[in-house]
């Protein structure tokens, strides 16, 4: 996402050595969206897997509706759309089927049935391989799974947001679901990269309100959290990054974390987390030291179905 927008200007060439050098590192599960841009990212990541095709496992999602311009249509979910974006994200990404296809929110419009019906008629036609979802609460992924086996779900999971294992995680396991984690790494926040909300690049949606959790009070009880971070990877020898990824791994291998970057160097820092192994005593230590972030995930939670 961040190759194409929201997180401050992106660099084609570099984004796509990126992604090359992840391939190459066996960092195969690429997940792109076509809100992403609007639609740029999905071409940028065609562009880059062109003659690898065989080598990743391409995800990429629908829902978000936007237009050309950017401009904000509505979460669609009603069947004539599911198939014509999925139509579309495939021109685009310049392959003939898509791995796991998401449906990115949940429309509370279109019964999730529906939608579910025709993401597994995609199935059928061979243009997917298998369907998930975004951002969808344990009910909804009980009718959809009832529907078409649903492969994997895939929100917001880190040492910041850790919603989901009340409720979410169990019924994942329950019905052998795998779980994707977006933002593992609390938007950069877990880094240790900003110090104060001036760090921030201008233009960039965390400066803007996009994301509370970088804004006002909110950003100083988090930017103590973080501190917290910093204290346990200086003791493993490790980044801040490093640590609260690693910390994602550990919770189960049903889930998959995926740390976005724009760069090399952050890629190769961020795939080393894999070699760091964290304790019991650490886990912890962490839970202890590092309850939930400050503030919502987002200034509007309204397409976040919980």
């Amino acid at each position: 996402m961040g190759m194409s927008e929201f997180y401050g200007p992106g660099d084609e060439a570099e984004s796509v050595a990126t992604i090359h050098r992840a391939v190459d590192l066996g960092c195969t599960f690429l997940d792109t969206a076509d809100m992403y841009g609007p639609f740029t990212n999905e071409r940028l990541v065609g562009k880059a897997v062109a003659g690898r095709r065989d080598e990743v496992v391409l995800a990429t999602k629908f829902g978000n509706e936007r237009r050309e311009d950017g401009s904000y249509v509505r979460v669609n979910g009603r069947p004539e759309y599911v198939l014509a974006a999925c139509d579309a994200s495939l021109s685009r990404l310049g392959v003939d089927h898509i791995d796991l296809y998401y449906q990115h929110r949940v429309d509370l419009d279109v019964p999730i049935e529906d939608t579910v019906g025709a993401m597994a008629s995609l199935v059928q036609a061979g243009k997917v391989r298998h369907i998930g979802l975004s951002e969808a609460s344990a009910q909804t992924i009980r009718r959809a799974n009832a529907v078409y086996p649903i492969t994997a779900l895939q929100s917001e999971y880190s040492l910041f947001t850790r919603d989901v294992e009340a409720e979410i995680l169990p019924t994942l396991r329950e019905l052998g679901i795998g779980f994707v984690a977006y933002s593992p790494l609390g938007r950069g926040f877990l880094t240790g990269a900003f110090k104060s909300a001036g760090d921030i690049p201008a233009g960039d949606s965390r400066a803007i309100g996009r994301f509370p959790r970088f804004s006002g009070d909110n950003f100083d009880r988090n930017l103590a959290l973080v501190g917290a971070v910093e204290q346990l990877a200086v003791a493993k020898g490790c980044t801040p990054g490093q640590l609260a990824l690693a910390w994602v791994l550990a919770r189960g291998e049903d889930i998959v974390p995926i740390p976005g970057t724009k760069r090399r160097t952050y890629l190769e820092e961020n795939l080393a987390a894999a070699d760091v192994k964290l304790t019991d005593e650490d886990i912890a230590w962490l839970d202890e030291n590092v309850p939930p972030a400050s503030g919502d995930r987002y200034a509007d939670m309204r397409t976040v179905n919980r």
